[in-house]
């Protein structure tokens, strides 16, 4: 593994990685994520959120093989729920688990296009590339989701870039204290990652990761950095943590 990420960075144009970060490279190894975006229905942005932030407890209590889960509030009556897994089989319980089976059932009050339209239909299945392990957990108050779609043929080249990086994030950024890279099919890919505040999101769009997306993105990804990038930015104050 450490030789194949030595030939991505010459690819790539990297050419350089502390030793201590080839311990990154097992981090959620074969581990599976979800990412739900969903409206609240109107009038209930309120309920939907506190629905949420009470779910935590009963993933923590009855989801072993949900190893993160997070509920997150965007603006208006955005909401969101991303989370990983220890593979596959604990993804497939935790969908029949008892949070989702609460969702089920209050979801034509709560989420605009009730359980088939506004939950079924926007989960996002993917897998994981890289990851900076969780720092600090519970100190995070932000977000932010990004899906990045691979220019025609780069599917494999951005995926490289993504997988590289995680090494670099948990090397140079303390204040991201969780960071994730995601393949959802061979064309389209999301980030995923937390800050204790907005000093260290902004910090993250200023280092090296960001900076190599921003230098590469005109060739990896369809629309380039502000099209491809910047617009499918999507930032979210974090209501609960398991």
């Amino acid at each position: 593994m450490k030789t194949a990420l030595l030939k991505t960075f010459g690819i790539l144009g990297l050419t350089t990685l502390a030793t201590s970060s080839y311990a990154q490279e097992s981090v959620h190894m074969n581990h599976t994520a979800s990412y739900i975006e969903m409206k609240a229905s109107a009038g209930q942005e309120k309920d939907f959120a506190q629905f949420l932030t009470g779910a935590a407890p009963l993933v923590k209590e009855t989801e072993p093989g949900t190893a993160l889960w997070f509920a997150l509030q965007g603006s208006e009556n955005q909401l969101a729920i991303f989370d990983i897994f220890v593979d596959e089989d604990a993804r497939n319980a935790h969908f029949s688990g008892v949070v989702a089976g609460a969702l089920h059932d209050n979801a034509t009050k709560l989420v605009e296009g009730g359980w088939d339209d506004g939950v079924v239909a926007n989960i996002n299945n993917s897998s994981v590339l890289s990851a900076k392990a969780p720092v600090d957990l519970y100190t995070a108050t932000t977000a932010t989701y990004i899906k990045l779609t691979a220019a025609p043929g780069q599917g494999d080249a951005l995926a490289a870039l993504l997988t590289a990086a995680g090494p670099i994030v948990a090397d140079t950024e303390p204040k991201t204290l969780y960071w994730v890279a995601l393949q959802l099919d061979e064309n389209n890919f999301a980030i995923f990652d937390i800050f204790a505040d907005n000093t260290g999101r902004e910090a993250h769009f200023a280092g090296q990761v960001a900076n190599l997306l921003k230098e590469k993105s005109s060739v990896l990804v369809e629309g380039g950095w502000d099209s491809g990038v910047v617009a499918n930015i999507n930032n979210f104050d974090i209501l609960a943590i398991k």
